[in-house]
């Protein structure tokens, strides 16, 4: 029977159903990218049905051949979308396990290439202050800061009053202001 008229094909259908589609191509463009709104997704997906019409055996009888084209074009489309919804959710999925975001903002968690660098030199430049400071002082002061001592603690360890204890970190903490900016 004749295809292009959307009668019904028989034996024969595998050829019948690829002339079908040969005659009906462009119509199947202009439908799917409509729907797509994409000229290249419904290319792309006009001949994903041409690839499944070519690895068809023949041997099934369709009764309209126009509809069964349009269907499995369908049918081919919500695949597709379904396919990349899924798709978007494993990735904003990976994305939340794996990043860090402050608001609808995204985090860096490595700081960039030039604010390593001046952290380095900040250290670098706070190091280099420090050394220059009296014994005593950088005693305290490491005591203090990095030890997480107390004032009056400090004071105990290093058989000094409190009073010189803040003295001492109040001239270390002039020094690192100075240099390091």
């Amino acid at each position: 029977m004749n295809a292009k008229n959307g009668e019904k094909i028989g034996s024969e259908g595998g050829q019948a159903l690829l002339e079908t589609y040969l005659a009906r191509r462009p119509d199947l463009v202009r439908f799917f990218t409509q729907r797509l709104r994409s000229a290249a997704a419904a290319e792309d997906l006009v001949q994903d049905i041409y690839v499944r019409l070519a690895a068809q055996d023949g041997g099934v009888a369709i009764h309209n051949p126009v509809g069964y084209l349009y269907r499995l074009g369908s049918n081919l489309m919500l695949d597709r979308l379904r396919g990349e919804r899924r798709a978007a959710v494993r990735e904003g999925a990976w994305l939340d396990s794996n990043s860090t975001r402050v608001g609808s903002e995204e985090v860096a968690e490595d700081p960039s290439a030039e604010q390593a660098v001046a952290a380095r030199q900040r250290l670098e430049a706070i190091v280099t202050a420090l050394r220059e400071l009296p014994e005593q002082t950088q005693r305290a002061f490491r005591m203090h800061k990095f030890e997480g001592m107390s004032h009056p603690e400090v004071a105990a360890a290093m058989g000094i009053s409190r009073s010189s204890v803040e003295k001492h970190v109040m001239a270390a903490l002039k020094l690192l202001a100075a240099r390091v900016r």
